[in-house]
């Protein structure tokens, strides 16, 4: 039995394997060759300002979803991602919180499990308050539900949008 799982990808600096863009693409191949694991779709990438943190340039983020087998753990499907992180350059724990990176892969849900006590906190606490998250997330996968709402990506994405127009207004 397998179980999908959605990633975020993002990067606002350079590594060795070139500018933004080329990182994050080489980094998804990584991804995707990794054992027990099958990339299903990747999202176009999308430029977006940084959240928190201290000035920096913007990040390119986007999304991936992946078919992960059953001997997949949430806890070393993570490691396997800060892995991939290291080798793009990004370093752990971050010097500064927010701050900019190379890389940076978020493990975002793996299937509908709930994990709340222990890392990985599933699903990320913050990825439904996340426009650059749950965009590019919505465009490859918009019917993936939220395991604690029970609301698709989608319906989150049109959500956070209606509220930041209000807000706007």
């Amino acid at each position: 039995m397998s179980r999908h799982a959605a990633i975020g990808i993002g990067s606002n600096l350079a590594s060795r394997w070139g500018g933004r863009r080329e990182t994050i693409l080489h980094a998804t191949e990584a991804v995707a060759a990794l054992d027990g694991v099958r990339l299903l779709r990747s999202s176009d990438l999308i430029e977006t300002e940084p959240v928190g943190g201290p000035e920096q340039g913007r990040f390119l983020n986007g999304a991936l979803l992946l078919e992960v087998g059953c001997g997949v753990d949430p806890a070393g499907l993570l490691a396997k991602l800060h892995a991939i992180e290291r080798d793009h350059g990004r370093v752990r724990p971050d010097p500064i919180r927010w701050g900019p990176r190379a890389l940076d892969l978020d493990l975002l849900m793996l299937g509908d499990l709930v994990r709340t006590e222990e890392a990985p906190i599933l699903p990320h606490p913050r990825m439904h308050e996340r426009e650059f998250v749950l965009e590019p997330l919505a465009s490859i996968a918009p019917d993936l539900l939220h395991p604690l709402t029970g609301r698709s990506v989608a319906e989150h994405l049109h959500e956070l949008l209606g509220n930041s127009e209000q807000a706007a207004s």
